[in-house]
């Protein structure tokens, strides 16, 4: 059996059983599966050295690079991150150690989601070993909405920042757009009836304050998450410095097309979290359909002999979007990985955009 192995444009390699030489042009080259063999492969601005110990070695390398993508202000993010919502403490720093020695560089954090501290202690680990550089990473945390007054942003920021264990963050966003009443740090004042006071600051506001930290070198670009259509549009109308994303929950069940093409038309890159729409949610009811169950994806993933969380992450890929899926288990870590070796066809995106459902949001607290 032949494999033939083509250069994708960022230098990584893939795998095909079927690709058409001229497609691939004069950066085709073919191995057998079961060689063992150490090859060098040159163009005229491409050098890639593949070690190759079969179709498995291959296929892992195929999917070893995660390619960037470029934001409006001229840095770059991984188009795949990992993910850190709802990652227990004493569970977390294992998979985000896991995740950084699979290859992962983009960590997605919150200090609400009360695990920052842990890792900030597997990325210090990491660094400490030599698997990784600070600036080889692409680290990404939140405001959370108890520090969304002006004076408080950075205050905020500075709790992050010694609880990750770094000088900066590659990306800021606001978590929310709307304000809370502080009572300590992220814990939010409450009423009598013991319901959360939010604030009347407007988000611009924040916006402006968020931007000094840019000024500041404390963060290399700043953005949004939770926003709709007319939130980002007044950011736009205020700001000095653009958001590069707005991160979203966003699924099949629930694609956010009309958002995910007004940010496009802005230059704004959507972020997707939740792309699996959080199976592993409390609050789901008994029957409520299960998205990596659906057959429409079930049958897909057939198709292209991958996994039906593998379809999902690709799916966002091909739609132009980051996504940040969270797992704790260090296979499927790796796992979600393998999505840059293929393409879909564009009826079976097609497919998959008829998911969309009138109640497929499944974050209750999106807003």
């Amino acid at each position: 059996m032949t494999l033939p192995i083509f250069l994708l444009h960022n230098g990584s390699s893939a795998l095909s059983s079927s690709a058409a030489p001229e497609k691939a042009s004069r950066h085709l080259v073919y191995i057998k599966a079961n060689s063992t063999s150490c090859l060098t492969v040159r163009s005229e601005k491409l050098r890639v050295k593949l070690l190759t110990h079969g179709q498995n070695r291959i296929e892992e390398m195929a999917a070893a690079e995660i390619p960037s993508v470029k934001l409006m202000d001229g840095t770059s993010i991984p188009v795949l991150g990992l993910g850190t919502w709802k990652s227990k403490p004493g569970e977390v720093k294992a998979a985000v150690e896991a995740a950084i020695s699979a290859g992962y560089r983009h960590i997605d954090c919150s200090p609400v989601y009360e695990n920052e501290a842990e890792v900030g202690d597997a990325i210090a680990a990491k660094i400490k070993d030599g698997t990784v550089t600070r600036e080889k990473l692409y680290i990404v945390s939140k405001l959370w909405q108890t520090y969304h007054e002006p004076d408080d942003v950075e205050a905020g920021l500075k709790v992050t920042l010694k609880d990750l264990q770094v000088e900066y963050l590659d990306l800021y966003l606001m978590h929310f757009p709307i304000g809370f009443k502080q009572q300590s740090g992220h814990t939010s004042a409450r009423d009598a009836n013991n319901q959360i006071i939010t604030t009347d600051r407007d988000y611009v506001d924040t916006w402006k304050a968020m931007e000094k930290l840019v000024e500041k070198k404390l963060v290399r670009s700043i953005g949004v998450s939770n926003f709709n259509e007319k939130q980002i549009d007044r950011i736009l109308e205020n700001c000095t410095i653009k958001p590069v994303t707005n991160q979203v929950e966003c699924h099949p069940y629930f694609n956010q097309k009309s958002l995910s093409d007004h940010c496009a038309n802005k230059g704004i890159i959507l972020t997707a979290y939740s792309p699996f729409a959080s199976p592993d949610r409390s609050w789901a009811s008994p029957d409520e359909p299960k998205l990596l169950e659906d057959p429409a994806l079930v049958a897909v993933a057939k198709k292209y002999n991958k996994t039906v969380a593998n379809i999902l992450l690709r799916y966002q890929i091909e739609r132009g979007h980051i996504t940040i899926p969270k797992s704790v288990s260090p296979d499927r870590i790796t796992q979600n990985k393998h999505i840059f070796d293929f393409k879909m066809e564009p009826s079976d995106i097609s497919h998959i955009e008829k998911l969309n459902r009138p109640d497929g949001r499944v974050v209750l607290m999106s807003l």
